[in-house]
């Protein structure tokens, strides 16, 4: 039995990895970086971006597997815009961060840190696509209001963001493993190691992606905070087309929405 399903779950991881480089998470993920000073830290946001993506596949593609849930159009959309707004709100959250910074004549200050250099108030945890580290404070939902001051809540973050980013394409995921497998068991094995994949795959494109925004570090702050920059409006215009096509082409606000999975 075990030797019949290898390939399909050969299959999850490969197909783990592949979605990984989908444009919406690396565009994500280089605006990330572009404030990481530690490529280890870049790594370890990149890993707990895969365990936050792949923790909403086992719920929701789960469910669906497991009790045959049915993702309705609207809900279906409604997750796929969510992706959409964060990368909105992260590309612009950077770019007020560089335009504050070079108003001042000064670096961005980094999302993390080193844990030496932090003051109690300000924690010094691994952080993702919205944090705040500079020594002042940015409001930017609810979330960070209530828990800012929380070092669990700052060492999270990544997770948090790659449970919202893992609702895009968890249903797709799971409608796919039911057209080729009948036994709910190996599907949820199958989307465990896809899960496995994309974890391997974001922490190796953070990597990546973290090496050429180190080097512009080390030499000048002019050329690492124009690539800043560039990552910043890749992630505002990519999440603001994803989000028109969501509204408006897919017509996520019609009485018929059309919605395919993938």
């Amino acid at each position: 039995m075990l030797a019949s399903a290898f390939p399909l779950l050969l299959l999850g991881f490969s197909l783990g990895m592949r979605h990984a480089t989908d444009a919406d998470h690396v565009i994500a993920v280089a605006t990330v970086v572009s404030r990481v000073r530690s490529l280890g830290t870049a790594l370890l946001i990149g890993a707990m971006w895969g365990v936050g993506h792949t923790l909403t596949l086992m719920v929701i593609g789960g469910g669906i597997l497991l009790f045959g849930l049915v993702v309705p159009p609207h809900v279906g959309l409604a997750m796929e815009l969510s992706v959409a707004l964060m990368l909105i709100g992260l590309g612009v959250y950077h770019l007020a961060r560089l335009y504050r910074a070079v108003r001042r004549g000064e670096p961005p200050a980094p999302d993390v840190a080193p844990v030496e250099h932090a003051a109690p108030a300000a924690p010094a945890a691994p952080v993702a696509h919205v944090a705040h580290h500079d020594g002042h404070r940015h409001d930017l939902g609810w979330a960070d209001r209530v828990f800012g001051g929380s070092r669990v809540y700052a060492s999270l973050r990544p997770l948090l963001i790659g449970v919202v980013h893992g609702l895009a394409g968890s249903a797709a995921v799971a409608l796919l493993v039911l057209t080729t497998v009948r036994d709910p068991r190996w599907g949820i094995g199958y989307i465990a190691l896809f899960g496995v994949g994309t974890i391997a795959g974001m922490t190796l494109i953070t990597g990546v992606l973290a090496l050429p925004f180190a080097y512009a570090r080390a030499r000048t702050s002019g050329i690492h905070n124009a690539f800043g920059a560039v990552a910043s409006l890749l992630s505002v215009g990519f999440g603001l087309f994803l989000a028109y096509d969501i509204s408006f082409g897919s017509g996520l606000f019609t009485a018929n929405p059309q919605w395919t999975p993938g």
